[in-house]
């Protein structure tokens, strides 16, 4: 898990070498006039859907994985606390293959943090994360699916 300024993801380019795809994705698009939807950036690779998510209580937030996806979540209307477990620490669920998710709810996450519009945070297929803990009854925020 990262958690850091969206200024900042250049310097993680070397993470995986669709970042660079997604910071040249940021500079000439505007997250708050982007559509919520599926935007495609590199066919199944690299995507961004453009939410507007339900704000949840952390007892409401499910603990979710993915196998092959980096998930870059940045909150753009709201801040947004994500819970997060080491993936290592679940418990095994099913995963939907097609969708490439496994939830497991009903489990508190070990730690959480909270990121202010402006910033994100990237969560890798090692990483359990509760997403849209929010104190509004609505957020929209932009994740970026990046091919792990």
């Amino acid at each position: 898990m990262i958690i850091d300024k969206i200024e900042n993801l250049k310097m993680y380019e070397s993470v995986n070498p669709l970042f660079a795809k997604v910071v040249e994705f940021l500079a000439q698009n505007d997250l708050n006039k982007l559509e919520a939807g599926k935007h495609e950036i590199e066919g199944k690779d690299l995507f961004v859907n453009i939410q507007m998510a339900k704000g949840k209580t952390p007892d409401e937030a499910v603990i979710e994985t993915h196998n092959k996806m980096i998930d870059i979540q940045i909150p753009i209307t709201a801040a947004e606390t994500f819970g997060y477990t080491q993936r290592d620490q679940l418990p095994q669920a099913e995963y939907n293959a097609e969708k490439d998710i496994t939830k497991i709810p009903g489990i508190a996450a070990d730690s959480y943090v909270t990121c202010q519009p402006g910033m994100m945070a990237i969560f890798f297929p090692e990483d359990g994360h509760a997403p849209c803990i929010a104190g509004v009854p609505e957020l929209k925020k932009a994740i970026f699916k990046v091919k792990a």
